[in-house]
């Protein structure tokens, strides 16, 4: 997950991609779960996705990190340029064939023309840029980014849900590293993702990717499934998502 600023740092935001590996919750976790966890999450980040996406076209990954989110946007129908903040792994994802293009820069600040993308993603990132400063500049780039009929999609953990409140409360008390490792896993209101598109001009739906959590036994998150199918797409129920997805088309005629 990428850590992309969007306006000044502060002597706050200088510590941004701190992350102390000796926390609560890792110690706790095994691979294998977690593993299940991810996987579940990309099937279903591609079934909210089915049928309402272009056929194909050009895909900005911002905060794009090792996985730029190629089970979404599949190759060769998506011609997909990654940003980081520094071009170590855009560079790399380009050499072994992942992006077709990659530059360093950060979200709400890229140097790229108007209108050269069909589909904006920001996936686990727009909770660390929330922690750095308002996401608006985001909001409004990728608006300005997208051609007519393009679409925002952005996947962030939920506020809503327990365990978002529970991560929040401990970024609030200052225990975020010592809990999760970091102090800028910032889960984020459904409303506020919902409002920030409206605002910026866009079309808005919302979905919850899942309702269980990646430190679920097996067990446990298997039961959970059919609740993400059965709730996720439903309007008051997908606002307690532990996982939220935000789909955001340009308005027609917007300039």
């Amino acid at each position: 997950m990428a850590r992309l600023a969007s306006g000044s740092r502060t002597p706050r935001q200088a510590s941004v991609g701190d992350y102390e590996p000796d926390n609560l919750l890792d110690r706790r976790s095994q691979r294998a779960t977690l593993e299940l966890h991810y996987e579940h999450m990309r099937v279903r980040e591609r079934e909210l996705l089915a049928g309402r996406l272009p056929a194909g076209g050009d895909v900005l990954s911002v905060g794009c990190g090792w996985n730029p989110g190629r089970h979404i946007f599949p190759q060769p129908q998506w011609r997909m340029t990654g940003v980081e903040l520094t071009d170590e792994k855009p560079s790399a994802l380009v050499t072994d064939g992942t992006l077709e293009a990659g530059l360093a820069g950060s979200a709400g600040a890229l140097e790229l023309p108007a209108g050269s993308f069909d589909a904006v993603l920001y996936r686990l990132v727009l909770h660390h840029v929330a922690w750095q400063g308002p996401l608006a500049p985001v909001f409004e780039e990728a608006v300005r980014l997208l051609r007519p009929g393009g679409v925002l999609v952005a996947v962030e953990p939920g506020s809503w849900h327990p365990i978002g409140a529970a991560l929040a409360l401990a970024n609030a008390t200052g225990l975020g590293p010592a809990v999760h490792g970091t102090p800028d896993d910032v889960p984020l209101s459904p409303l506020r993702l919902r409002d920030e598109a409206l605002v910026a001009g866009m079309t808005v739906q919302l979905h919850a990717v899942d309702y269980g959590w990646r430190r679920l036994p097996p067990r446990v998150q298997r039961a959970l499934w059919p609740l993400d199918r059965a709730l996720g797409s439903r309007l008051r129920a997908a606002r307690f998502g532990h996982t939220l997805m935000l789909i955001a088309r340009r308005r027609p005629g917007l300039s």
